[in-house]
């Protein structure tokens, strides 16, 4: 058992959509402990499927060289319809898990879903050149939504490590055009929020070191501090079915070893 007073070297990566995936309990454990997704399991398969109790979504982690590591598939319900959303394998978990605990929520969903490029203007991204979306400030990431004014299609977020946007990206996710606003309004507000988030294995996860384009702190990270932070995210989120009213915030610090690479 590791004593109160261990630490581990980690860093603080800034920008977040920079800082490697993460650890896929941060997402998956939540879902199964404080949502009550059950979870399938089969021991010649390097896969996760985790389906909501009312079983309408289903969540598949999946290893893909080829295509998006997460998927989450929601059937269709009597006032809306099928929805999909997709993320690549070094989608930080930390926006991931924004849309699971958005989806997740027992409080009501807003009448009036909020604007996915609102989180964006507030921290001076700005619209795309040549295509409808925003882009970063060091025109790296860009969010933008196909389709047109009158027949709106899928929302796209992309990351790359230039300005130029033919090469290969980092990551990319998407939510096709029926999933729910607030729930891609919760992806872009964990984009666009601007605190660093810890790693403890970056320099395997990192798909950049250039000082241009990330900042990385060095840091004593608490043994105590990783092995609790998981248990506060599902207790956090467990209390919202008790008192969904009191919108309790889950911790910042994920336990963040990178099962996965890219």
């Amino acid at each position: 058992m590791p004593l109160a007073h261990e630490s581990i070297e980690g860093e603080l990566i800034a920008p977040r959509h920079l800082a490697g995936g993460g650890d896929p309990a941060w997402i998956t454990v939540p879902l199964h402990r404080a949502s009550n997704w059950s979870y399938g399991h089969d021991p010649l398969m390097p896969r996760v499927l985790l389906s909501s109790p009312d079983q309408k979504a289903l969540l598949r982690l999946e290893p893909d060289p080829g295509g998006p590591w997460w998927t989450l598939h929601h059937a269709a319900e009597p006032d809306r319809p099928a929805w999909y959303a997709s993320f690549g394998a070094r989608t930080p978990v930390e926006l991931i898990a924004a849309v699971t605990d958005a989806l997740t929520d027992p409080a009501p969903t807003p009448q009036k879903p909020a604007d996915p490029y609102e989180p964006l203007r507030q921290i001076a991204w700005t619209p795309s050149v040549g295509a409808p979306g925003f882009v970063s400030p060091n025109g790296a990431t860009y969010v933008q939504r196909s389709g047109t004014m009158q027949d709106p299609g899928c929302w796209w977020v992309t990351a790359t490590l230039g300005r130029d946007r033919a090469q290969l990206p980092v990551w990319q996710a998407r939510f096709d055009e029926r999933t729910p606003v607030h729930l891609v309004t919760a992806f872009t507000a964990a984009l666009a929020d601007p605190r660093p988030v810890p790693r403890t294995d970056s320099p395997r996860c990192l798909p950049t070191r250039d000082p241009g384009l990330i900042t990385r702190r060095p840091t004593d990270i608490p043994v105590a501090s990783i092995a609790s932070a998981l248990e506060e995210r599902v207790q956090s989120l467990a209390a919202r079915r008790s008192a969904p009213s009191a919108n309790p915030s889950p911790p910042l610090l994920p336990p963040s070893m990178n099962r996965r690479g890219r």
